[in-house]
């Protein structure tokens, strides 16, 4: 995925990258790299300019460590030995160092080479492991198409548990013979633990695309997914919220239905709008064929933008207990290009609550009514 359109762009990874720091699985810093040269730089160089002998030997065993940091074992082992070079030549003039010394640098280099061989071989693991838990995340929710129809579509999924790429939260934009249908919702818990709920309910929006006639009948489709996935598990209390959405052939109406959680925001001529969407009964719990949804539909105009967000971004709060203020916030962050939004939304979000604590979603939908742009 190269661009905000799609699941996790390569820019939102790279942030990732950086958000979850060097001892949390980034690369190690231009200083961690840099370090261990620049200190035996700095010795040779203090020993050349001194007009005395000085006594900085200690120094040296160092450098191999601080390699360990940054470096793999053929580096530190070359660093290693220039340590030792350095330290037993009399050019450098470090006050004769005894067998002592030399010997317990040369322990220490060892030492350090056999630790970054460790090191480099657990880092080659997590990269693949990564790898995999990047496959997977596409398998179980693809990155979005830049378009599906007439709807333009942008995502963002920010996954609450550390470490992790897929979550509790969940969206899909898919078209079939009854129009283009896009859903986004929350199930219960959040991390690896809810990785297969949220697998199995993408699996029954993916069919009932291509064969149920409204999104009430999908909604019905999603609870009775949820209800017998948790009917073989005493006291599963499995449960998901969800927003259905369904845009007609020509992107003149949208009908949505709501299972627990509110609707989208429609932004319309610079303002976010809250449409009135009842949140109906959440998913999983048996009740859509006893309590129908509700449907609301919605005519469009060319540049209206629905906007979607899980309960990580208006739930999400600063240091003094504030929410973030999304329906105030988001008209000013949307510009000419619906495939931005979710980002800006994103950075904002992190600067006005950097601990998030739950799985953050975004779905924005631009539709193209028929004689708009």
């Amino acid at each position: 995925m190269s661009s905000a359109h799609g699941l996790v762009p390569r820019r939102g990874r790279d942030r990732d990258l950086d958000r979850r720091g060097w001892l949390r699985g980034a690369p190690p810093p231009l200083w961690a790299r840099v370090l261990p040269t620049a200190l035996l730089v700095g010795v040779c160089t203090a020993e050349l300019i001194s007009p005395e002998p000085l006594d900085i030997g200690f120094l040296l065993g160092a450098i191999p460590p601080l390699a360990v940091l940054a470096h793999g074992p053929v580096a530190t082992a070359t660093l290693g030995v220039l340590s030792v070079v350095v330290l037993t030549v009399p050019f450098f003039r470090l006050d004769d160092p005894g067998s002592t010394d030399v010997l317990t640098v040369c322990f220490v280099a060892l030492l350090s080479v056999l630790l970054s061989f460790v090191r480099s071989r657990r880092d080659a693991q997590l990269v693949f492991e990564r790898a995999v838990a990047e496959a997977a995340q596409r398998a179980v929710v693809p990155p979005l198409p830049e378009r599906v129809g007439p709807v333009r579509c942008a995502g963002l999924y920010r996954a609450a548990q550390s470490g992790t790429l897929v979550g509790g939260d969940f969206f899909d934009v898919r078209a079939g013979p009854h129009g283009v249908r896009a859903v986004m919702g929350d199930v219960q818990g959040h991390g690896l633990s809810a990785v297969a709920t949220v697998a199995s309910l993408l699996g029954a929006f993916r069919e009932a695309v291509l064969d149920q006639p409204d999104p009430r009948a999908v909604a019905t489709r999603l609870d009775r997914r949820l209800a017998v996935d948790s009917a073989g598990e005493p006291h599963a209390e499995l449960f998901a919220t969800a927003a259905l959405l369904d845009f007609s052939a020509d992107g003149d109406v949208v009908r949505i239905v709501a299972c627990g959680q509110s609707g989208p925001l429609l932004l319309r001529e610079g303002r976010a709008v809250e449409l009135d969407v009842e949140p109906g009964t959440p998913l999983g719990l048996g009740l859509a064929e006893v309590v129908a949804p509700r449907v609301v539909s919605v005519r469009l105009r060319a540049g209206d933008r629905l906007f979607l967000a899980s309960d990580g971004v208006t739930e999400a709060r600063d240091s003094d207990g504030a929410f973030y203020p999304l329906t105030e916030r988001l008209p000013g962050l949307a510009d000419a290009d619906p495939a931005t939004l979710a980002e800006r939304v994103w950075t904002d979000l992190v600067r006005h609550c950097p601990d998030l604590r739950d799985d953050v979603t975004m779905l924005v939908l631009a539709p193209r009514p028929r004689g708009g742009s």
